[in-house]
């Protein structure tokens, strides 16, 4: 699936559920679903600046894709970067650097988000794409 199919997938997801506690509710289950990184990846170097909780993410290029692995040791944290994993993760890289995520304000996201987790979001989305033009 491409990084657009999977964020029409989530946006149809998201407009089952009628408020937001029971998204926020999903945006935890999708958390506790997130496959886990590598310990040795909980590191300094692999910690998002930028985020109030802390959340470590780790990219690996296989072939011509980014697999990416990622932890928060905040639920609706881990549950926002689940999401991201989800729609970046396995894409070519060149596809990931240049993605526009608009399923984030699709499914009315950010501003649903305090300021300082909006922040952080931003910081994730940042280093993901940093990690495709990196690996482009």
């Amino acid at each position: 699936m491409t990084i657009n199919e999977i964020q029409d997938e989530i946006i149809e997801e998201f407009a089952f559920f009628d408020d937001w506690m029971e998204k926020y509710e999903y945006i935890i289950d999708l958390g506790k679903s997130l496959p886990l990184i590598d310990p040795k990846y909980k590191d300094e170097a692999h910690l998002i600046k930028g985020c109030q909780s802390q959340v470590w993410l780790h990219a690996a290029n296989e072939g011509k894709q980014v697999d990416f692995t990622a932890d928060s040791d905040a639920i609706i944290t881990k549950g926002i970067i689940a999401l991201l994993v989800r729609v970046l993760s396995g894409q070519p890289a060149e596809a990931v650097a240049q993605s526009d995520l608009y399923f984030i304000d699709k499914i009315g996201l950010k501003e649903h988000l305090s300021p300082t987790r909006s922040n952080g979001l931003v910081s994730m989305v940042k280093q993901m794409k940093m990690y495709g033009v990196a690996m482009a």
